[in-house]
C-alpha cells in the first residue's frame, strides 16, 4: 500500500477520533450544565495542525488532532476543561474586545477570568487540581475585587507591573488554548456578527440560570456572577446626557436640508432666481435650564467629581450644546446643600470647571438638593427646567413626591448588583474602575510590559 496514502487515512482517523472526544465532552459539559446548551452547540469542529491543542474563533472550534487525543489520555475533564475554557471565552467575548489595550496582558487577563470561573464550578467533569500559585493569584485578585472579570484582572496587570520571567510563570499557569484567531482589529466602531451572536446568547443564558435552571446553585456562582456583570449595559453617559436636550429651532442657515439641484436648476432656468432658497432656521438639541448636583460625602473622590463634570462639560460645549442663554446650576451636596453655582454661557461653564473645589465631605442626603431646586422654581429661575442629574456612589435618602420634572441618578459602583430607587427616577449606575481607567487614558497614565496602554 502506497505509505502517503497510508499516512492521509491514519490522519482522517484522528480526525474522526477527535471529533469523537470533542462531542463526548461537549455532552458531559452539557449533563452537568444544562444553562450552557446552546453556547455549547454554537462551535463546528474544525482541525488545524498548526494549532496548540485547541482555539477559537467564536465560529469554528479549530483543534490539533494528535494533541487532543494526548489530552484525552490524561483523562476526560481534562478535555472537558479545555472544551469550556474556549467556551467561556466566547460568552464573555474576550475575542472581541481587546479594544486598543496591551495584547499580551489582555490574552493573561482572559486566561484568568476564564479559568477562575472554572475553577469556581466544583464539578467533577471539569475539576482539574490547583496549584498554590494559581490560588494565591485568586486570592489577591477576590481582594481587589467583587467580580473577577478580564477587564478588571487587565487593569490589576497594569497596576503590577510583571517583571517578564513572572509574566511568563503566569501566562505558562494559565495558558489552555490557543488565541490565534482572536480579533486584532482593534478601531471597529460596531460589534461583529459573531460577538452580537454570544451577545444574545449569554442574555439567554442569564435568563435560564436565574429561571428555570436548578443546577444555577451555588456551585455556579461565579459563572451566574460573569454573566450578570457581562450583560449590564454599557451606557455612553454622552449620549445618556443629551436625552436631557431640548430641540428648538435657531436663526442659522441650514444647509443640511438644502437641495442643491433645485437651486441650480432655477438659475439655469431663469438667470438669477433660484427655485428653493437655503432654510433660515434650523433645528437643533440645546441644554437650557438644568440643574446638575454632585454628592461631595465622604464616600466619594473628589477625582471621580471632577472628571464627571468634565464629561458633563463636553457635551454642554459641544458646538451646538448651549443656547444663548441658558440656566445650569451645579450644586454640591453631601447632607445640605454646600455650593449653588449658576452657569449662564459658555465662559462662565469654563470658568467654574477650571477653579473647581470639592466642599462638603458629610453624610448623604438626597431630599436638600430637591429642596433646593424647589426654592429656585417658586422663585422662577428656569424658564422650563429639562431635568436634574445627581451624580452619586453611595446610598441616601430620597424625595418621597416626584418632582416636576425629569431626574436621573448617576450611581458610580464596584460591584454589580442593583440599586433602588424611586419608580420615578431614571436610574444610570457605571462602573467605577472603568471610569477610572478612561481617566488615566485621557491622562496617558497606565503602565504596562509595552510600556504603557496602546
Amino acid at each position: 500500500m502506497n505509505p502517503v496514502y497510508e499516512e492521509q487515512v491514519q490522519a482522517l482517523d484522528f480526525i474522526d477520533v477527535s471529533k469523537d472526544i470533542l462531542r463526548s465532552a461537549r455532552n458531559e459539559l452539557y449533563l452537568n450544565m444544562r444553562f450552557l446548551d446552546v453556547a455549547l452547540s454554537s462551535l463546528a469542529f474544525f482541525p488545524e495542525q498548526e494549532i496548540r491543542i485547541s482555539g477559537t474563533d467564536g465560529k469554528f472550534l479549530y483543534f490539533q488532532p494528535d494533541a487532543l487525543v494526548t489530552l484525552f489520555r490524561k483523562g476526560r475533564p481534562s478535555v472537558n476543561h479545555q472544551y469550556l475554557h474556549s467556551i467561556i471565552h466566547c460568552l464573555f467575548c474576550h475575542l472581541w474586545q481587546r479594544k486598543g489595550r496591551d495584547g499580551e496582558y489582555w490574552n493573561l487577563a482572559s486566561d484568568i477570568a476564564a479559568e477562575h470561573v472554572i475553577d469556581g464550578l466544583y464539578m467533577k467533569a471539569v475539576h482539574l487540581p490547583k496549584s498554590s500559585l494559581r490560588r494565591e493569584i485568586y486570592r489577591m485578585l477576590e481582594q481587589e475585587n467583587k467580580v473577577v472579570t478580564a477587564e478588571r484582572v487587565y487593569r490589576y496587570l497594569c497596576r503590577l507591573p510583571l517583571q517578564k520571567e513572572q509574566l511568563d510563570t503566569w501566562k505558562r499557569e494559565f495558558r489552555v488554548d490557543d488565541h490565534r484567531h482572536w480579533e486584532q482589529e482593534d478601531d471597529k466602531k460596531s460589534p461583529s456578527p459573531q460577538q452580537k451572536k454570544w451577545d444574545d446568547i449569554r442574555d439567554k443564558m442569564q435568563t435560564e440560570m436565574e429561571t428555570f435552571s436548578k443546577e444555577a446553585s451555588d456551585d455556579t456562582r461565579s459563572l451566574e456572577e460573569q454573566v450578570c456583570a457581562s450583560n449590564r449595559k454599557r451606557y455612553d453617559y454622552k449620549e445618556f446626557l443629551r436625552k436631557f436636550s431640548v430641540l428648538k429651532e435657531e436663526m442659522q442657515v441650514d444647509m443640511d436640508s438644502f437641495d442643491y439641484i433645485f437651486y441650480n436648476y432655477g438659475m439655469n432656468l431663469y438667470g438669477n432666481m433660484p427655485l428653493i432658497e437655503p432654510l433660515e432656521t434650523k433645528e437643533v438639541q440645546k441644554i437650557e435650564d438644568f440643574v446638575i448636583v454632585v454628592d461631595t460625602s465622604m464616600s466619594c473622590k473628589g477625582e471621580l467629581i471632577r472628571h464627571f463634570l468634565e464629561e458633563t462639560y463636553s457635551v454642554l460645549s459641544e458646538s451646538e450644546g448651549f443656547f444663548r442663554k441658558i440656566h445650569v446650576h451645579i450644586l454640591q451636596c453631601d447632607d445640605k446643600v454646600q455650593e449653588d453655582v449658576l452657569v449662564t454661557n459658555k465662559q462662565e461653564m469654563q470658568d467654574y470647571m477650571e477653579h473647581f473645589t470639592v466642599r462638603g465631605f458629610g453624610g448623604t442626603d438626597f431630599r436638600p438638593a430637591f429642596i433646593r431646586v424647589q426654592e429656585l422654581m417658586q422663585r422662577r429661575c428656569f424658564t422650563k427646567l429639562r431635568g436634574l442629574i445627581y451624580f452619586t456612589d453611595g446610598y441616601g435618602t430620597f424625595p418621597v413626591k416626584k418632582p416636576p420634572y425629569e431626574t436621573a441618578f448617576v450611581f458610580m459602583k464596584d460591584d454589580y448588583r442593583d440599586v433602588d430607587v424611586p419608580p420615578w427616577a431614571i436610574k444610570l449606575i457605571i462602573d467605577t474602575q472603568e471610569f477610572e481607567e478612561e481617566m488615566e487614558i485621557q491622562k496617558g497614565i497606565g503602565t504596562n510590559a509595552a510600556g504603557g496602554w496602546k
